[in-house]
């Protein structure tokens, strides 16, 4: 296997974009700065709070969640100046932009187009660059084809059962360690299981989010 390379620049976006009347503002107060997020609003008036939630309305990669604000709180900080990071299921990829701001080279990878258009767009109005890609967890070899990634990030994704299976196989594939954050869904305890009996995993948590550093080999 040849020497990591890293991963080309995204592509300049305008200056300056106007905010369509559709997107709200949001902040999130991190140590290394501010980060300042567009997104929908309808789900910005769905705060993910209490107990586990669903997003009845809006889709759910447009949704704040607070795992994904935790896996970013737990990252600021980290060195990973010249690190391939990947984050799958990303949503408004706030994980990914604050690895950016790390240092990492990032790629941010989400089901749905719309979210990786945003997420970059994010990105480029936090100064740091990220790609993005459109995965399928299921036909996943593009992605693999990159690989291989020094972290895989992922946070909120198991939301069903079925993607248990589906992430357990496809995170040895792309990298030797992933974080993955949950607020304890149920498919995630199944997940968490399984792991388990195959890799090392380290457990942290801040309020009812889990953070599980798993350690996936060489």
């Amino acid at each position: 296997m040849g020497p990591r390379q890293p991963l080309p620049p995204e592509p300049e976006h305008p200056a300056r974009v106007e905010t369509p009347e559709e997107l709200v503002s949001r902040s999130i107060v991190l140590p290394s700065g501010e980060l300042r997020l567009l997104q929908p609003r309808a789900a910005a008036e769905l705060p993910d709070v209490g107990g586990v939630e669903w997003a009845p309305v809006a889709p759910y990669w447009s949704v704040l969640w607070r795992s994904g604000v935790v896996l970013a709180t737990e990252l600021d900080g980290v060195a990973l100046q010249g690190m391939r990071v990947v984050e799958l299921g990303c949503g408004l990829a706030v994980p990914s932009i604050v690895a950016a701001r790390m240092g990492a080279s990032v790629l941010a990878t989400d089901a749905c187009q719309e979210a990786l258009t945003l997420a970059a767009r994010n990105a480029h109005a936090n100064a740091v660059s990220i790609r993005t890609e459109a995965v399928d967890w299921a036909e996943p070899d593009e992605l693999v084809r990159k690989a291989p990634f020094d972290l895989v990030l992922a946070s909120d994704v198991l939301y069903e059962r079925s993607s248990v299976a589906l992430l357990l196989t496809l995170l040895p594939r792309l990298a030797p360690t992933a974080w993955v954050a949950d607020p304890q869904r149920p498919p995630a305890g199944a997940f968490l299981e399984q792991a388990r009996r195959r890799w090392k995993v380290e457990t942290s948590a801040r309020d009812v989010v889990r953070i599980y550093r798993l350690r996936l080999g060489g």
